[in-house]
């Protein structure tokens, strides 16, 4: 059925998300987990995460570490009559199944750059004093190396001298 092509297509993509060596056909409790947890199916008060590792464990053959898509399915049988209580169970399936397909890995928490509290005034390099504001030019963009290093002055004049270069 389409639907059940709809459902093996998320769990192939869970199924490979972070992991480069992954064919797709086995899923591990980190990616199930994930899975569950993006697609709704774990909502924290019916389902918990500790319950879809119980569940996980349960299904997956024993000494394994993955789980194929068959045992996915018995997974998601023992998983829907929790989250859907009051249906039967064939409704409570397609419930689940309809909270899933279509669905893939977010990145959820791909790291953003904080500008939290004292970040903001730290990273403003036009409040810098001394020999820290000689690393940055007017726009705020580090010099490099010569803001970090006394670059060597050989033009033969002292550091302050106001008339260099005009002696012939």
């Amino acid at each position: 059925s389409s639907k059940m092509s709809e459902v093996e297509n998320a769990f192939r993509k869970f199924a490979v998300y972070g992991d480069t060596s992954a064919s797709g056909n086995d899923m591990t409790g980190k990616n199930f987990s994930k899975m569950c947890k993006e697609c709704g199916v774990m909502d924290g008060k019916a389902v918990t995460s500790t319950d879809i590792d119980i569940v996980f464990n349960k299904v997956k053959t024993k000494g394994a570490r993955t789980i194929t898509f068959a045992e996915f399915q018995q997974a998601m049988k023992e998983l829907c009559c929790k989250r859907f209580k009051g249906k039967s169970p064939e409704e409570a399936l397609q419930a689940v199944y309809g909270l899933i397909e279509g669905k893939e890995p977010s990145s959820v928490g791909a790291t953003k750059a904080t500008k939290v509290g004292g970040v903001e005034r730290l990273t403003d390099t036009s409040k810098y004093t001394g020999s820290h504001k000689e690393r940055f030019d007017e726009s705020g963009k580090g010099k490099g190396l010569a803001g970090r290093e006394d670059l060597m002055d050989s033009s033969g004049y002292v550091g302050a001298y106001k008339g260099a270069g005009t002696y012939d």
